[in-house]
């Protein structure tokens, strides 16, 4: 799938409101500079009602001008390799692409090499679903990856001795990307999957879900998670600002899921949850 990329015009102040508001439409990632943001998202999710509403909405108080692109489907490792530089996660989860040097003084050391995919362990919300996978007994588990991408967090979660894991994207190019992961840090016994939750039907109780997406799917598909996870099992929540959060877990309350613990970074936010 393409990715749209809208360069909008605007001053500091505003690109932080207008990043919180487009991301609860489904923008999935954002570039600050001095002229404004630059703002990415999946085309097939992408609601030109929703953004002209956003826009419309600041008009009167800033004038608001952008212009759009369509990114081409090309392997975006050349730019990685130029630009991604490895992360440490509570000095115990080291993150690195295939070209970096490795490190023996970490416990896990995890290979990426992303194409149009999201989740490096750069972004905030990777980081702290990472950081809440240490936290979380996984030795054992019967673990869901829902939007792996580039399958970090099913890496992880085999790593931390996981029994069984099931990860899925609803991105072609993810799809790839997470098997060719995979096969990077030599986990045979698991393949991802293409579709939506609802599309991929797992089958059974999990004892962890993961799911780093964005708040609308979030919310839309919370009942789903509900449904597939075992009493007294674990559902780690990112893709979200620290705002939102109530939101979140006012609906999951609905389907008798608590909040247990959260953490922030960076004003995005990550949750446990469990009946």
């Amino acid at each position: 799938m393409d990715y749209l990329k809208y360069t909008i015009s605007c001053t500091a102040a505003f690109g932080e409101i207008l990043m919180a508001e487009l991301a609860e439409i489904g923008f999935e990632s954002f570039i600050e500079s001095d002229a404004g943001i630059e703002a990415y998202v999946n085309e097939s999710l992408f609601d030109a009602a929703a953004f002209e509403e956003v826009l419309t909405k600041y008009q009167k108080q800033e004038p608001l001008t952008y212009t759009t692109e369509k990114m081409p489907r090309v392997n975006w490792n050349e730019e990685w390799e130029k630009n991604y530089d490895p992360i440490l996660v509570d000095e115990i989860i080291y993150v690195r692409a295939s070209f970096h040097p490795k490190r023996e003084d970490v416990e896990h050391e995890i290979i990426i090499n992303p194409k149009m995919s999201f989740g490096t362990g750069h972004h905030a919300t990777t980081y702290l679903m990472l950081k809440l996978l240490l936290e979380t007994p996984v030795g054992g588990k019967r673990v869901l990856d829902a939007g792996s991408g580039t399958g970090i967090l099913a890496i992880m979660a085999h790593r931390l001795g996981a029994s069984q894991v099931e990860a899925f994207d609803i991105d072609d190019w993810c799809m790839e990307n997470g098997n060719e992961n995979f096969q990077i840090n030599k986990i045979e016994n698991v393949q991802m999957g293409l579709g939506t939750i609802r599309q991929v039907a797992p089958r059974g109780l999990f004892d962890v879900i993961l799911a780093n997406i964005n708040k609308n799917v979030l919310m839309d598909e919370m009942e789903e998670y509900a449904r597939l996870l075992r009493p007294g099992g674990k559902l780690l929540l990112s893709g979200f600002y620290e705002a939102d959060i109530t939101d979140l877990v006012m609906l999951a309350e609905q389907f008798n899921l608590k909040l247990q613990k959260q953490h922030t970074r960076n004003d995005w936010a990550a949750l446990v949850l469990s009946y």
